[in-house]
């Protein structure tokens, strides 16, 4: 009898722990509410990019630095806060499994919100390009230089800011080494 329910709860136990991690978040897209009202969807993905149907309940994300708790239904949950203006926006999530974010650029105009993701490694490159130009041309230094400080300046203005740089680097090359590392 206890050797039949020790082989029942090794049976069971790997099913649990699967129907927990199926619970979890891990990889989301941001995308514009069907009803154009505004508002974010954030959609539960899969690493390939394919919707998962199965997350429902509360979740716990930060977006550009304020906790919100999101409703997810089906997969997909809406952000309480409507986007007035073309703007920065750093969506992140934590779970057992670290933490999880990506760094969007939401355009808003008459046809509703595009936000479209920026990759890591865009934000590396294009300073390093300007950095490298300027150093190619001794006299362009100074100009490159204010050409980058302005370039914070008015992003900064978007909601861009140095801790949403460095999240989205961090979050970049971790998962860059879960790809090569696994």
């Amino acid at each position: 009898m206890q050797k039949n329910l020790y082989l029942l709860i090794a049976f069971l136990l790997p099913l649990l722990s699967f129907a927990q991690r199926a619970q979890q978040i891990n990889h989301f897209v941001v995308k514009e509410n069907l009803i154009k009202n505004g508002k974010l969807a954030i959609i539960a993905t899969d690493s390939e990019g394919n919707p998962i149907d199965n997350i429902s309940g509360t979740y716990q994300f930060v977006i550009n630095g304020f906790n919100q708790e999101l409703q997810f239904n089906e997969g997909v949950a809406i952000t309480p806060q409507a986007i007035e203006a073309s703007a920065f926006v750093f969506v992140k999530h934590r779970n057992e499994n670290g933490s999880h974010g990506r760094l969007y650029y939401v355009f808003k105009g008459d046809d509703g919100l595009n936000p479209v993701a920026i990759n890591w490694y865009y934000l590396i490159l294009i300073p390093a390009i300007f950095l490298l130009i300027a150093y190619l041309f001794k006299k362009l230094m100074v100009i490159a230089l204010l050409v980058l400080v302005g370039l914070f300046v008015f992003n900064y203005s978007k909601g861009l800011n140095l801790e949403n740089i460095f999240e989205t680097l961090v979050h970049g090359i971790r998962g860059l080494s879960e790809t090569v590392m696994p």
